[in-house]
């Protein structure tokens, strides 16, 4: 992989994994009726835990980089 494809891949995957850990973060946030019951490990934890499947998902090919 040439280092332009190489960094398109690495911009693209962030992207996407970023954008995954913010959505899951507020959809863990949003099954809290009240912002006190938060359980912020959870929240962290299940977010971390997203961003990093959506690395691996990337993995398999990305349609902005292969394309």
């Amino acid at each position: 992989m040439d280092k332009l494809k190489n960094k398109k891949w690495w911009d693209a995957s962030l992207t996407r994994a970023i954008k995954t850990v913010c959505q899951t973060a507020v959809g863990t946030i949003g099954a809290s009726t009240m912002i006190e019951s938060v359980d912020w490990k959870v929240v962290l934890s299940a977010s971390l835990l997203a961003g990093l499947v959506s690395l691996l998902t990337s993995l398999g090919g990305l349609p902005e980089v292969d394309g």
